[in-house]
This record gives C-alpha cells, sequence and structure tokens, in this order.
C-alpha cells in the first residue's frame, strides 16, 4: 500500500472508494445526463470494469514517470539494477489493484442487473498478466523520459485523461464511432481498449472475443515491454545524475 494511503484516515478504504466513487461520478454524467449508455448492457458493470482496470495502468503510469528522480538517493548509495525502481512501482500497483479487483467482482455479482458468471470468467487471467506486461513496458519507457524531462510528471494526468476518453471507459467506442469507420478501425488499436473489451465479454458478457482483439493485446504487450526495458536500459548510466 503506499504511504499516501496509509497517512490517510481510512487507509486501505480508498483504495476501493476511489473507484467506485469514480464509477458513480461517470455514471451520473454520462449514464444519466449525456445518456451514452444507450445500447450498452449492463451499462454500470460496463463502467465498472472500464474504471477499475484503466485506473490499474493510470497508476502505473503516473508512478513510473518519476521512478528514477524518486529513488535518487538509492541509485547514488547502492549497486542495483536500476530497473528494479520502474518494475517496483508496477508491483506496488499491481498488489493494490489485486483486491480492488475482488472487491469489482462481487459488486458485478450482487448490484442490479445481475451477472451470472461463466467459466469465461478465468480469461480475465490472460487478461491481467497481458496488462501488466504492458505496464511493465510503459513505465520503463516513460521513467526515462520522466528523468530527462521532469515537467512530464505534470503532464501525465493530462495525457491519462486524454486515454481514458480514447478507451472507452465509459461510453461504447463502437456506438459512438458507427459512421466513422475509419477512425473507428484505429482506435480499435488502443491496447487499453483491447484490454477493456476482453475482460468485459469474458466477465460481464460471457463471450468469446474476436482472435484480433487478443492479437492487439498481446503485441502490445510483449512489444512494449521489449522497447520499453531497451530504452530505459540504453539510458541506465546517466541515472544517478539529477
Amino acid at each position: 500500500m503506499s504511504t499516501s494511503t496509509r497517512k490517510n484516515l481510512l487507509g486501505y478504504g480508498w483504495l476501493f472508494l476511489n473507484p467506485l466513487l469514480s464509477v458513480l461520478a461517470f455514471w451520473f454524467i454520462f449514464g444519466f445526463i449525456l445518456q451514452t449508455s444507450r445500447g450498452v448492457p449492463n451499462f454500470l458493470g460496463y463502467l465498472i470494469v472500464g474504471v477499475f482496470f484503466f485506473g490499474y495502468t493510470a497508476t502505473c503510469m503516473n508512478g513510473g514517470t518519476g521512478a528514477i528522480r524518486a529513488g535518487a538517493s538509492m541509485i547514488k548509495g547502492f549497486q542495483f539494477p536500476r530497473a528494479a525502481l520502474p518494475i517496483s512501482t508496477v508491483v506496488r500497483s499491481f498488489l493494490d489493484f489485486m483486491p480492488t479487483l475482488l472487491v469489482m467482482i462481487i459488486v458485478l455479482v450482487i448490484v442490479p442487473p445481475l451477472e451470472v458468471i461463466t467459466w469465461r470468467v478465468i480469461l480475465v487471467i490472460p487478461v491481467i498478466i497481458l496488462q501488466t506486461l504492458f505496464n511493465v513496458g510503459l513505465v520503463c519507457f516513460l521513467a526515462r523520459l520522466g528523468h530527462k524531462i521532469p515537467d512530464l510528471t505534470h503532464l501525465m494526468s493530462i495525457v491519462s485523461r486524454f486515454w481514458l476518453y480514447g478507451s472507452g471507459v465509459f461510453f461504447s467506442i463502437e456506438a459512438v464511432l458507427r459512421n466513422h469507420p475509419t477512425l473507428l478501425n484505429a482506435m480499435q488499436y488502443n491496447p487499453m481498449h483491447a484490454y477493456l473489451s476482453l475482460v468485459r465479454n469474458s466477465l460481464l458478457y460471457g463471450v468469446d472475443s474476436e482472435p484480433k482483439t487478443w492479437i492487439i493485446g498481446t503485441v502490445w504487450a510483449f512489444g512494449l515491454i521489449v522497447v520499453g526495458f531497451l530504452f530505459f536500459w540504453r539510458g541506465e548510466e546517466n541515472y544517478g545524475r539529477l
């Protein structure tokens, strides 16, 4: 659990309350006021999956950008693989994400419209693995950039917000862009859209995902972890200089 969470009165409770309150806010704005829920089966469940799973990657991204500067004293005082710093950011986020995932599943089961969990729920496990590999690659890439460009840490909240809107967290990209097939096809290559689609199909709707979606998620995961790690490693000798 992060230090900032421990210092709060509710402690671990905020790991669950933050995404749940976000779900309520998004449901009220987009589902109730803007009516983006039209044509989306179980919009509340759709929203819950989007907020929880996107939040996992967003937390990694925000923490990883400043990982090198946050670990400056360790870098100067000890010899260790520098990649341990961004990877530890993902590990912390993963450990925080796991209990919230359990809460998410409980909410989906007990809050109407009730979902019947099928055997396809086990497919969520490989999706989490792919998303975690993707997060490691992304964080390694951003950690080096954040070391070279300190102001990047302040831009991450803006970047993640744009990414949030482009990933179909609280509306169906397929429904919104149905009259723009070229843009829709491009948006489907967004890795977060792929991971959210895989989880929703397996957990919410109990249907098989298209092989194309699995391929997109897999290529992004393994491709970015290789590119991100190599990019980070090439700058390793400079990380002690701040």
